[in-house]
């Protein structure tokens, strides 16, 4: 493996220029420190960004066992003014939101420990409440350095952009101890690079809308050692889990360069959205990153079918039936799928224009995203490495279901991506009823 640790440290400090445009950034976080262990330093840690305020530090059951005691024991002997609280059903949602503002009021800054739940609830009520916060990990996964929370509203979620936290602070001994399936869940959350980055520049190609290659020219640093050590992070090896937690943290950094999470964030993460918000008693109760994972491969196979293709795809007008639109979603639901994809539907005219495009420049398209694009077999067989599941028989979710999930998440956001291409030329229902269940 090679070592690319010093590239956080410069991107902390100011110090990272983008080879192409000589560039550098300010990521808006003071401190992103990863260690074989923070065991005595978390008081130090917490100090140096949050000093002489009143501090509480939340947690759910399992981080705090994890992580949030040893936290509070340390900021205790410190005397720091500190309290705890440990949030039973913790929910990222405008009610969990409220409820978390309300409990924690008192404090001058809040400490995350956690879960992707714990750090974007906390991450919101901070930013609402104008107060500071920063985070500890218990797995690796790219929520903790990202200036967005993703919350629920009315079961609609929607990405919301944020302050950050301060400091993001990674123990890879608690790491290493976290369940399997979170470190494979957090491969499948970074891994999906490939799918968002064809459907993100895609979008530019095709509409000119922004695009920029700045996130994917620093996760190229470890992307490919990551796929080579896929199993190792499984093992307890703290370099190769090191890492992953390095190239997660930099997955999060996305919305730092462009302050929207489209480098990291489009179909396959709308399609596990979807699940989230419709699949009622039927969810498996699985994470945010098991189902990105799903997804990834879900969309890699239908990015390589189209792609690897020497015949273009022939565009339609976008079918956006009202009626059919309520029936579907509910009346709570429905007006904002509309207004979501009336953003980026296509007309008679447009439609048209592409498939001028296509029929002239087909092979020049297809070959810029191939560019970019993992081949389908990769991606599979390194998420077969890390433990990821791949179906949704894996996940153990509903087939039908998530035939529909497949279908439907196009709707959620106005982000044009491949469901949208394949399903305003041949229509999706061909592709779901083939595809790896």
């Amino acid at each position: 493996m090679t070592d690319h640790s010093g590239i956080l440290s410069d991107l902390v400090n100011g110090d990272w220029t983008e080879p192409s445009t000589g560039k550098k950034y300010d990521i808006g976080i003071k401190d992103i420190i990863i260690r074989e262990s923070l065991d005595g330093a978390e008081a130090a840690l917490i100090a140096k960004h949050h000093k002489g305020k009143s501090i509480t530090v939340v947690s759910d059951p399992f981080t705090h066992e994890a992580l949030g005691r040893r936290i509070v024991k340390a900021l205790e002997a410190d005397g720091q003014n500190v309290k705890e609280y440990v949030w039973e059903q913790p929910s990222c949602s405008e009610e969990g939101v409220k409820h978390l503002r309300e409990v924690t009021r008192n404090c001058e800054a809040r400490i995350a420990v956690g879960s992707g739940t714990i750090n974007d609830t906390v991450k919101y009520a901070c930013f609402l409440d104008e107060r500071d916060y920063s985070v500890f990990a218990t797995s690796p996964m790219n929520a903790f350095t990202t200036g967005t929370a993703s919350v629920s509203f009315d079961g609609f979620k929607k990405s919301i952009t944020c302050r950050g936290a301060q400091g993001a602070f990674f123990d890879l001994s608690t790491l290493a101890q976290c369940p399997r399936p979170l470190i494979s869940a957090a491969f499948a959350d970074v891994i999906c690079r490939t799918t968002a980055q064809v459907d993100w520049l895609m979008s530019h190609i095709l509409f000119n809308t922004p695009y920029t290659d700045t996130p994917y020219t620093l996760l190229a640093y470890d992307e490919q050692d990551m796929i080579d050590n896929a199993s190792n992070m499984l093992s307890g090896d703290l370099a190769a889990l090191g890492m992953l937690t390095r190239i997660s943290a930099i997955m999060g950094l996305g919305t730092r360069f462009f302050d929207t999470t489209h480098s990291g964030s489009m179909a396959e993460h709308m399609i596990s959205h979807y699940i989230d918000m419709f699949a009622g008693d039927k969810h498996p109760r699985s994470s945010h990153g098991e189902q990105v994972g799903i997804a990834t491969i879900t969309m890699s196979k239908l990015q390589n079918s189209v792609l690897c293709n020497d015949k273009p795809p022939h565009m339609r007008p976008t079918n956006l039936d009202a009626n059919a639109m309520l029936e579907r979603f509910g009346p709570k639901l429905a007006d904002n799928m509309m207004s979501e994809t009336a953003k980026k539907a296509l007309d008679q005219k447009k439609a048209d224009l592409l498939n001028t495009r296509f029929d002239s420049e087909w092979d020049s398209i297809r070959s810029k995203l191939q560019a970019v694009m993992l081949p389908y077999e990769n991606l599979n067989n390194a998420m077969k490495a890390a433990g990821c599941q791949r179906t949704a028989t894996e996940l153990k979710l509903d087939n039908d279901f998530y035939r529909e999930a497949v279908t439907g998440a196009r709707y959620i956001r106005d982000r044009f991506s491949m469901l949208d291409l394949v399903d305003d030329s041949t229509g999706l229902e061909p592709f779901v009823n083939d595809m790896p269940i």
